[in-house]
């Protein structure tokens, strides 16, 4: 049986559009100029994440699900997915724009790209003043005016836009077009899947010159051409209390507010627990294991575990898991 709280090594992704909010504000260990992205557990093919502390530090996020089974992740899960690890889960810092892009659902993602669909959703943790995200089209449209308008290269002309601040939480089903802005650091709970069709990218070129690839055929079988206000997740704080942020059938995220000591009783769970820390810092003990957790950092607690005990002045901490 495992029965600590696991800190994996954080996979540091460069990306065209990433600035230095990981390291400055969520405390990453790098001097690189444009991290985008802190997988902070993944099970994606040629990025599974590696445990740092414990008696199963080294292994492999694979291995130990192989090792441990629904121990792990627990009984259900384990049923389902096997080895394969269901969430991902991210830090991301947007310096400018990330290209307009989509997810395709579960069918399509299986039948093109033997992969799951990406249902995903954001937490906000630091914005800019009058940083943005794109989140879906500002009306009903169909794919001739949508092609017309992405010829003309106008696209951005059907784009809805909405200011975002510290605490905003917003949940992108699959299908929506998206964009994350310049200016807004964010924490990203997603289905495991690394598959993104690209729609447009500000004409935006490489240090070679080059503009990144763009998925124009693959995205219009995906694309949700319906103007929709799904997307804003509203939620509320309580001190030392789970309330939910956002449940669907692939996660469940709340927020949990720390402050002095506080035990989760997860005895009726049959789930990991994933800990985000996006505020303040904590401890985490299962028995006599105990971890810090910063701002800016992760820990999984295995579904064996049914007693944890959590101790803060003042954090906030999301809490996901699988019903």
């Amino acid at each position: 049986m495992i029965d600590y709280p696991i800190k994996f090594r954080p996979i540091l992704q460069d990306k065209i559009w990433g600035g230095r909010k990981l390291k400055d504000i969520l405390n990453k260990d790098t001097s690189r100029e444009h991290v985008g992205e802190s997988w902070e557990i993944s099970g994606v093919e040629g990025n599974i994440s590696v445990v740092q502390n414990g008696d199963e530090s080294g292994k492999n996020l694979k291995e130990l699900i192989s090792e441990h089974k629904g121990d792990l992740v627990g009984e259900k899960i384990y049923k389902e997915f096997g080895d394969d690890f269901p969430l991902l889960i991210k830090f991301i810092d947007a310096k400018t724009d990330l290209s307009v892009q989509l997810h395709p659902n579960d069918e399509l993602a299986k039948q093109r790209h033997n992969s799951f669909g990406k249902t995903e959703m954001w937490y906000i943790i630091q914005a800019d003043k009058g940083s943005k995200l794109n989140i879906g089209f500002k009306k009903d449209l169909d794919k001739r005016e949508y092609l017309e308008y992405l010829e003309k290269g106008k696209i951005t002309e059907l784009l809805n836009f909405e200011e975002v601040k510290k605490g905003d939480s917003v949940f992108i089903n699959t299908g929506k077009v998206h964009a994350i802005g310049g200016g807004v650091l964010l924490a990203e709970i997603q289905q495991t899947s690394d598959i993104t069709y690209r729609i447009y990218d500000w004409n935006r070129l490489d240090s070679e010159g080059k503009g990144r690839d763009l998925h124009t055929a693959l995205a219009l079988d995906a694309i949700d051409f319906e103007k929709k206000d799904d997307y804003w997740l509203k939620y509320e704080k309580h001190t030392n209390t789970s309330s939910e942020i956002a449940s669907c059938e692939y996660f469940t995220t709340n927020i949990l507010p720390v402050e002095g000591e506080l035990e989760k009783d997860y005895s009726s769970l049959d789930s990991f627990v994933i800990y985000m820390c996006v505020e303040g810092k904590s401890r985490i003990s299962i028995d006599d294991h105990s971890e810090d957790l910063k701002k800016g950092q992760s820990l999984l607690i295995p579904a064996s575990a049914k007693k944890v005990k959590l101790k803060a002045k003042n954090a906030d901490l999301l809490e996901i898991y699988i019903k």
